[in-house]
């Protein structure tokens, strides 16, 4: 029972909508009129900047983060690690759920990458600092934040089964299920990506007009 109300405490943990509070209280917009009409860090970043786009992530992380934490309440899994990279699993699955189906903003959310991320965080660190890389690293090839999540995401399975080879089945099928679930959630995205139309994210600029320079 005390797992139930956990669970539920955690998809509301999730279902918080920071990108839509802080349009509508810094801009008195609705970020899903504008741009790819999604509540999420990536949508942000194109329609109000770098700036604000930064905060939303760190904050949707921080959701994740959070909710796998609320495992630590139970004493029964605070000594039990198996059992509580399991529980932890289910709570921050419950939060990303919350992120792209929200109780509090008519279930219209984002796509739950950054949620993802924090969950990650909070489990294995280190696998989390090997798919911040290569999110990071595609961000500063493409600005394409879709690709950078899509290639981030496929890079956790292979990460957890064959670079880590950690032994827990649970998050092995979890770590295959994200890479799926990343590319269902990004459909548009990749259409867009294959017809030249994806919105690249506003970061980087002075990069490219150094390199517009040079090849001018």
């Amino acid at each position: 029972m005390n797992e139930v109300i956990l669970i539920i405490l955690a998809y509301m943990l999730g279902s918080i909508p920071t990108s839509l509070i802080i349009s509508k209280t810094q801009f008195n917009i609705d970020i899903r009129d504008y741009g790819s009409g999604n509540a999420g860090a990536t949508n942000t970043f194109r329609v109000l900047g770098s700036r604000w786009g930064s905060i939303v992530m760190v904050l949707d992380m921080l959701k994740g983060l959070l909710a796998v934490k609320l495992a630590l309440l139970l004493p029964f899994y605070v000594d039990n690690e198996f059992a509580r990279t399991n529980f932890q699993i289910g709570l921050g699955l419950a939060a990303v759920l919350g992120h792209i189906f929200p109780l509090w903003a008519e279930f219209r959310g984002g796509k739950g990458v950054a949620t993802l991320f924090g969950l990650i965080i909070a489990i294995s660190p280190w696998t989390a600092l090997s798919c911040g890389g290569v999110f990071l690293l595609v961000l500063y090839l493409t600005r394409f934040v879709s690709l950078s999540s899509i290639l981030a995401s496929l890079a956790f399975p292979v990460f957890i089964l064959v670079i880590f080879n950690v032994d827990n089945n649970a998050y092995r099928i979890f770590a295959i299920a994200v890479a799926l679930l990343v590319i269902l959630t990004h459909q548009k995205n990749i259409g867009r990506l294959f017809s030249g139309s994806e919105s690249k994210v506003p970061i980087f600029k002075n990069r490219d007009r150094r390199k517009a320079r040079r090849i001018s």
